[in-house]
């Protein structure tokens, strides 16, 4: 029987990249996200794959999301939760308690209603996985980025808890922190930072990947790679645990 695999925010980006890492090794995937449309054509593009299109930062429809989750899948073996936005970037004396907590609603409030609905099926699997996407601001200070970091910070908290308490339901749960990864959204973001700086594009890139080891940004199906040994029967004997794929990068500027 193929292993069920739930993912939010799987549309698009690294999420889809996750999905189609799981659907091309034959697991049962359903996603969410809040774009219909990318949904529609990830479906067009995968005809077995779930899709349900809500708002994460609405708990209601979260619940109603999850409820068809559960009549498509039965059961959840693992757990990706991959919600997220970046959020505003803005010196902290300029951040607006409303982005505040448009940032920690989204990023972590939907994420601990996600993981509490799935832990009883995760419980029936035997050998459940939740994988949670934090950051690399998850484990370094970011500069302008305030709500973004703090939120991060916080799936790390999040991860080592429950590793602890569901350890003994045989669950594993870990936590993947990317650095840059390439892609359209990195583009987005290097230009804000460049925009609040009054640098130019290119020297924000440059300065973005000075401070790592590696000279280049993340492949996303690098991260899809890990997502999959994380939840595979290599992974079994890993849990509670932080792990960057960011080039080895030292400082966010």
């Amino acid at each position: 029987m193929a292993k069920k695999v739930f993912i939010s925010a799987g549309g698009s980006g690294i999420g889809r990249c996750i999905a189609e890492a799981f659907l091309n090794n034959d697991y049962e995937v359903f996603v969410c996200d809040i774009n219909a449309q990318s949904l529609e054509q990830f479906q067009r593009d995968y005809p077995k794959l779930h899709i349900h299109a809500c708002d994460l930062a609405e708990p209601e429809q979260i619940k109603l999301m999850f409820a068809q989750a559960v009549q498509k899948l039965g059961h959840i073996d693992v757990l990706v939760n991959n919600t997220g936005i970046s959020g505003p970037t803005i010196a902290a004396d300029e951040l607006s308690f409303d982005d505040w907590n448009t940032v920690i609603n989204l990023n972590l409030n939907s994420t601990f209603l996600i993981t509490q609905l799935a832990i009883p099926l995760l419980k029936q699997s035997g050998a459940g996985v939740i994988i949670n996407m934090s950051s690399i601001a998850g484990r370094l200070g970011y500069p302008y980025r305030l709500a973004y970091s703090t939120s991060k910070w916080g799936l790390i908290g999040f991860t080592k808890t429950l590793s602890m308490e569901l350890g003994a339901d045989n669950i594993r749960v870990n936590a993947i922190l990317p650095g840059a990864v390439d892609g359209d959204r990195v583009q987005r973001v290097l230009q804000a930072r460049a925009d609040v700086a009054h640098s130019s594009l290119e020297e924000v890139t440059q300065n973005a990947l000075k401070n790592q080891s590696l000279k280049y940004f993340v492949n996303p199906k690098h991260i899809a790679d890990l997502c999959l040994f994380l939840a595979s029967d290599s992974g079994r004997s890993i849990s509670g645990q932080i792990l960057p794929i960011d080039g080895d990068k030292q400082c966010l500027s």
